[in-house]
């Protein structure tokens, strides 16, 4: 592995996770990732409250995402080794923040109610 390609990630994260699942996270990420850009193009910007609501789950998120990883590649916090090992712990963690904050933003802005640009 000495070249990082996109072939060699893809290949990488359908051994960690099974082809299976892995291909159905990328089709949910794909889904919502179009959902929030079409109600970014119907509202014409962030709306700041549902944003703030929205990022109240991000610990929750984080949390997920970490606990997610572990449980699927049958890790623990002691298998953390070194700075690199940290350092992806804490991408995923990010991840798993932002991931559940659009998502939650998303299904926030689709529900029922008063929207900003309804004039």
């Amino acid at each position: 592995m000495k070249d990082l390609t996109l072939e060699t990630l893809l290949a990488v994260f359908e051994e960690m996770f099974g082809p299976l699942l892995f291909w159905a996270m990328v089709a949910v990420a794909a889904i919502i990732t179009i959902t929030f850009v079409f109600v970014l193009i119907r509202d014409r910007s962030l709306e700041g409250r549902t944003l703030v609501r929205a990022e109240l789950s991000a610990p929750i998120g984080a949390l997920a995402a970490i606990w997610f990883v572990q449980f699927m590649t049958n890790s623990g916090y002691s298998d953390v080794g070194g700075p690199v090992d940290l350092f992806v712990l804490l991408l995923t963690g990010v991840a798993g923040a932002v991931g559940l904050t659009i998502l939650v933003y998303t299904v926030l802005a689709l529900l029922p109610g008063k929207h900003p640009r309804q004039n």
